[in-house]
């Protein structure tokens, strides 16, 4: 709800679209920073306990958000959400790493973000048409834009519910030199396991990546609604069908994605999605048939989102298990940094150049971008993995 709808009602406000770019700014900055503390702090605590209060208070902030006008609690409340949403986009992956068979990985990653997004649908859908509703029975814009973020705040706290009943599995302990028994001694002798250099550097490689593709991402995904509604003019409701729409489709193509994977390979897989994706970019950003808009954010959403799963796969695959938490972090990070100073840019590309060539210069460069996060990618991780010896102990015969 608040995707769709949040930009409309600070536009409703009377504030421009500087204003959009701030508040996305913000919270997206808050975001970043709290990352690799989330990620440490999960590392070395209960995820479980963390998830809970990131629920609980993110859906506390949210409700705030859908009532407060002024500028300072825009920004303010901002950051709070901001801060509290990082503990889930952390810690969800490896929450479900630990407590998920490896083999089974990337397929229940791929389910877990279909949920999401599926859950998204009916936001998305239900908050425009909502919307629109209540202004038929005469509740002004404005009020009808706060009752319903108002009942999406109340469905974020609401997830702390399900969370109490999860049974959390204990966090394993690790060593960087695992030992080996030895059948004919008994003795325990170290075994080299991938290195901590290995994986800061892997590390550093998908945060690279990631940075490319948020700066990318930041001109272009947190405004689409905005883009709509601006070159458009289309309804509330028209703007959350069709978001709803390419929430439908990525979950499609997150279904098949592990399929293309294992035909594939999972690297070859993330680059044919993000790829594909672009020339339906170019066409959203350039056309001004809504018609023709329409199908290609269709396209353009359901291929690139298609990638993520796979890509946290890669990710889990490649680093290992004692790093897990703070390379998610670091990723994570990465990827809103590029957020969080894209708003400035894109509300003064807008500004300045109007509605149709400021929206086409944005998703220009965003094209670019991402064509450059795919070669990268591909070229750093087209070599498979070194298998990872399990960080435990292991018994041969010798």
């Amino acid at each position: 709800m608040f995707s769709v709808l949040y930009n409309l009602y600070i536009q409703g406000l009377g504030y421009g679209d500087a204003m959009n770019g701030r508040v996305v700014g913000i919270q997206s900055l808050a975001t970043a920073l709290m990352f690799i503390p989330v990620g440490l702090l999960g590392d070395r605590t209960s995820r479980k306990r963390l998830l809970i209060i990131g629920a609980l208070f993110s859906g506390l902030a949210f409700v705030g958000r859908s009532f407060f006008a002024s500028e300072f609690s825009l920004l303010s409340l901002a950051v709070c959400s901001g801060l509290f949403a990082a503990i889930f986009q952390v810690l969800a992956i490896p929450f479900l790493a630990e407590s998920i068979p490896d083999h089974q990985r990337l397929r229940i990653f791929s389910y877990f973000s279909s949920i999401v997004l599926a859950s998204q649908v009916f936001g998305s859908m239900g908050g425009g048409m909502l919307a629109d509703l209540l202004q038929t029975f005469g509740i002004s814009r404005i009020y009808s834009l706060q009752i319903v973020l108002a009942a999406g705040g109340i469905a974020t706290l609401a997830a702390f519910i399900p969370l109490l009943f999860i049974r959390e599995m204990p966090h394993k302990v690790v060593s960087t030199q695992p030992k080996i028994s030895t059948a004919r001694t008994g003795r325990q002798v170290s075994c080299p396991t991938r290195n901590s250099k290995s994986d800061y550097i892997k590390i550093a490689q998908f945060a690279l990546v990631q940075l490319i593709i948020g700066i990318g991402s930041g001109l272009v995904v947190p405004y689409l609604n905005l883009y709509f509604t601006n070159r458009f003019s289309v309804s509330l409701s028209a703007v959350g069908i069709l978001i709803s729409l390419g929430q439908i489709m990525t979950i499609i193509s997150m279904l098949i994605g592990p399929s293309l994977a294992a035909r594939v390979g999972s690297v070859k897989a993330v680059v044919c999605f993000q790829v594909l994706s672009l020339p339906f970019l170019i066409l959203t950003g350039f056309t001004n048939l809504f018609a023709i808009a329409a199908v290609s954010f269709l396209f353009r959403q359901a291929l690139m989102n298609a990638a993520n799963p796979i890509q946290s796969t890669v990710l889990i695959e490649r680093v290992s298990d004692s790093k897990r938490g703070i390379a998610n972090s670091v990723t994570q990070t990465a990827f809103m940094m590029g957020w969080a100073f894209m708003g400035s840019i894109q509300s003064y590309l807008v500004t300045t150049y109007g509605y149709y060539w400021g929206y086409a210069v944005t998703f220009s460069i965003t094209g670019a971008l991402y064509v450059s996060a795919a070669a990268l990618y591909y070229i750093m991780f087209r070599k498979p993995s070194q298998p990872v010896m399990n960080e435990s102990l292991v018994s041969t015969s010798l």
